[in-house]
Formats: structure tokens, C-alpha cells, sequence
């Protein structure tokens, strides 16, 4: 069983090139999409370049995303701003939903039985002891801000989520699989592509790395992804973002459901030992002294 490792990619680098060291023994092929647009609908330069990955170049099946998905709705000067964000929202999530779907792309030479990995670049799984049970299997990550060594307490990420080709619905249908293998008896699932009963949780499975990133460039891409007008209406800024990363405040609150309480940045992180991040990093802390605290 081969696996493909596939997610989505927008100048992250030196992650891309942490995934890609802490994965190459495991992986068949890395399947990496780019789009020429950002979420937000504005153009975007090609930022991959093969040259900083050589040594990588025959395992990585490289896809440029050009064009804009259908249903893209036309924002109207007389829509109110109910419509108008409705319209802003929905766009971006066809647009996040296309580049993911486009890895699909990626796997037609993998075989039936190839396990194919969905994550965003900076989900990276552990599958140091990784095995494969059953139909659906997602990884349960630690959550990592600003450092490698600054883990956000008591909560884990539902980040990578994997199935053998065969399976696979599509790139975004195994990213929405909920986080929860429901009982024999909820009958809901057998019509539902969210739910099922057959999931797999891998516990120790991996690092969420987000926003490892300098303040302005966690700036820039904020305002451009798939949530972007979160973000705006939270009014923050360049400023405000230095200020959190100097006092090592969470950003962005996953407990709540109210969308403009998300970014509260009252959360403190937690310095944690070096010991439960990737070997690589162990073996490399000259390399990334930068992204240590």
C-alpha cells in the first residue's frame, strides 16, 4: 500500500520543506496544489518553486489551479450587507473547496488500495507507528502557535484525515467527515456523507503548526483565506498581531461558536519540552532556532 500525501500550498516553505523531510519515508508521492487566485477572489503569483525542493522533485506531483470554480456569485452595488457577505463567505468556501478538490488530479495513477492523506500543509501527520484499520481515519493533533515549541493547553486538533483511493469521494468530501464515529443505531448516516460509524482516531497523530509565520505575513494571510471576513470584522492588525506573538496569545479561539468573539487573543500558550515534536526538528534545532522558543 502506497501512500499520497496531498494539501493545498501558498508560500509556506519552510513548513513545506519540514512536511516534506518528516514525510519522505513514508510517502509515495506529495500532491501539491497552488492556486493563481487567493480565497478572497484577488490574484495571486505562483509561489512554488521546484528548485527549492530538488531533492524532492520526483515525488511531487505539482498542480497550478487557474481557474475560478463554477458558482462564483457576482457582488452587486445594491446587495445589503447581509448579501454582500453571504455572497463573500460562499465564494471563498468554492474557492477553498476547488484547489482541495483539484489533488484528485494527483492520484490517478494510485491504485485502489493506496491510502491517500488530506491535510493542510501545516497538519502534518505522525505515522511513525501508523496503521491503517478502517474505512475513515482521522488524526487527533496537538496544536502548535507562532513557535514549534508553543502548544495551545488543553485542546487537540481533528487536522489529517486519510482513506484508501477506492473510498475517496473527493479531496473536500473526506475533509468534512465529522470528528465522530456514530453508534449502529443513528440511522442518519447511512444517507449522510459527513457521518459514519466506521472511523478510526489515531491519538498520537501528529502536529497542527499555524501561523509559524512573522506577524505581517500572518496579517497577510488572514486577510486572504477562506475565512478572510472573520478576520476583517475583527478589526485587528499588523500591530495588534506583533503584540500577540510577543506575549504568546492564542489568535484565534476554536471553543466558540460566535464568530466575532474568535479572535480574542486572551489565550496564553504553553512552552513545552522539544521532546514531542518531530524527530527531524530534534535533529535539526540549528536549522529552525528561529521557530524555537
Amino acid at each position: 500500500m502506497n501512500i499520497y500525501d496531498c494539501f493545498m500550498y501558498f508560500d509556506e516553505d519552510m513548513l513545506l520543506d519540514l512536511r516534506l523531510n518528516i514525510l519522505n519515508k513514508y510517502v509515495k508521492k506529495f500532491v501539491i496544489t497552488e492556486s493563481t487566485y487567493l480565497h478572497s477572489g484577488n490574484k495571486k503569483k505562483l509561489n512554488f518553486d521546484i528548485k527549492n525542493f530538488s531533492q524532492f522533485k520526483d515525488k511531487i506531483e505539482y498542480i497550478v489551479v487557474d481557474e475560478p470554480p463554477k458558482g462564483i456569485e457576482k457582488i452587486k452595488d445594491e446587495d445589503n450587507i447581509e448579501i454582500k457577505n453571504k455572497k463573500i463567505l460562499d465564494n471563498s468556501l468554492k474557492r477553498e473547496n476547488n484547489q482541495r478538490n483539484m489533488q484528485a488530479e494527483g492520484l490517478k495513477n494510485a491504485n485502489d488500495n493506496d491510502l491517500v492523506l488530506l491535510s493542510d500543509l501545516d497538519e502534518i501527520p505522525n505515522l511513525k507507528n501508523f496503521k491503517y484499520k478502517d474505512k475513515v481515519t482521522l488524526f487527533i493533533q496537538n496544536v502548535f502557535y507562532y513557535k514549534f515549541n508553543l502548544i495551545q493547553p488543553d485542546y487537540k486538533w481533528m487536522g489529517t484525515r486519510a482513506c484508501k483511493k477506492k473510498y475517496l469521494v473527493s479531496p473536500q468530501w473526506l475533509r468534512n467527515i465529522k470528528g465522530k464515529s456514530y453508534p449502529v443505531w443513528r440511522l442518519d448516516t447511512i444517507f449522510s456523507k459527513k457521518k459514519y460509524m466506521n472511523v478510526n482516531f489515531v491519538n498520537d497523530g501528529g502536529w497542527h503548526f499555524t501561523s509559524i509565520k512573522k506577524p505581517k505575513d500572518i496579517h497577510y494571510k488572514l486577510s486572504n483565506f477562506m475565512h478572510h471576513l472573520e478576520y476583517e470584522e475583527s478589526g485587528l492588525n499588523i500591530a495588534d498581531m506583533e503584540r500577540m506573538v510577543k506575549e504568546k496569545k492564542i489568535l484565534y479561539d476554536h471553543k466558540t461558536d460566535q464568530k466575532k468573539e474568535k479572535y480574542t487573543g486572551n489565550q496564553k500558550l504553553k512552552k513545552i519540552s522539544n521532546n514531542i515534536l518531530p524527530d527531524y526538528i530534534l535533529s535539526n534545532l540549528t536549522k529552525y532556532k528561529e521557530w524555537l522558543d
